[in-house]
C-alpha cells in the first residue's frame, strides 16, 4: 500500500499454474524477508524456479512505485499528531531505495522482518513495532492491504484498518482517530 508491489503479479504470472512451484517461490520470499537468504541469492533462486534471468527477476521485484497520495496524506494529516511506525515483510533495507529520504523521515520508528528474523503475521512484529515507538499496543491504529496481518494485529491488542483503497482507508481511519 505505500508502494506498488512488484513480487506478487510476478509470483502469480510465473508459478500461478503450479501449485508446486508456487509454494517453493513462497517459502523462497519468506526466507528473504526473514533474512535467512540475501538478497542476491533470493533473486537467483527465483530466476532458476521460474526459468529467467536474475536480470528479469530484479526488474519485476525492483518496479516499486510509491504511494503518493498516501504519503502526502500521512505528512499532513498524520505525522503532525501522531507517531507513525512502518512494519514490513522485507527481504533486505529497500526504504532508501524506493522512497525518498523525506518519505523516509516520516517514519518515527520502523520494523522490517528481515532484521527481527521473523515475518508477519509472527505477533513479534507487531510487539516490535509498539515497543519502537513507545506506546501500548492498545494505542496502536495498524493499516496493511493484507487481511490476515489486519487479523494478526487485532489478536494481539492493536486497533486495524485493511486497506483497500485510499478514500476508503482515510474513511476508517479518521473514524477510528475521532
Amino acid at each position: 500500500m505505500l508502494a506498488t508491489d512488484g513480487w506478487l503479479p510476478f509470483k502469480e504470472e510465473h508459478f500461478g499454474y503450479d501449485e508446486g512451484l508456487y509454494a517453493q517461490a513462497t517459502d523462497l520470499n519468506k526466507q528473504a524477508d526473514a533474512g535467512l537468504l540475501d538478497y542476491a541469492e533470493y533473486v537467483h533462486q527465483i530466476a532458476l524456479l521460474a526459468d529467467v534471468t536474475d536480470a528479469e527477476v530484479a526488474s519485476n521485484l525492483d518496479s516499486n512505485v510509491p504511494n503518493r497520495k498516501l504519503f502526502a496524506y500521512i505528512q499532513e494529516r498524520l505525522k503532525p499528531n501522531y507517531k507513525i511506525g512502518l512494519l514490513s515483510n522485507s527481504g533486505g533495507d529497500w526504504l532508501d531505495r524506493i522512497f525518498s529520504p523525506d518519505q523516509v523521515a516520516l517514519f518515527d520508528a520502523t520494523v522490517l522482518s528481515y532484521q527481527l528474523g521473523v515475518v508477519k503475521p509472527d505477533p513479534r512484529m507487531y510487539e516490535a513495532i509498539a515497543q519502537r515507538l513507545g506506546v501500548a499496543l492498545d494505542e496502536c491504529v495498524f493499516v496493511d492491504d493484507q487481511q490476515r496481518y489486519c487479523t494478526a494485529a487485532a489478536e494481539v491488542g492493536m486497533q486495524t484498518v485493511y486497506y483497500q483503497t485510499f478514500d476508503q482507508t482515510k474513511r476508517n481511519l479518521e473514524k477510528l482517530l475521532q
